[in-house]
């Protein structure tokens, strides 16, 4: 499921982001949603969001 909605992100949900570092390779990084970052309520790359583990980076795909 794409993820440039604010709407469709939701704290504890299961999610895939990239982080900065791997925008250029596309490495996706799975995690639990802990607080979402981005005000606007859609994104063309993504939602920013910072995972349970405190990594921050931008949803690509949410994982049902």
């Amino acid at each position: 499921m794409k993820a440039t909605k604010r709407i469709d992100i939701k704290a504890g949900m299961n999610v895939l982001i990239v982080l900065k570092k791997d925008q250029r390779s596309g490495k996706l990084t799975e995690g639990i949603v802990k607080d979402v970052l981005t005000n606007s309520p859609n994104h063309h790359h993504g939602i920013k969001v910072r995972l349970r583990s405190g990594k921050i980076g931008r949803v690509k795909e949410i994982i049902s």
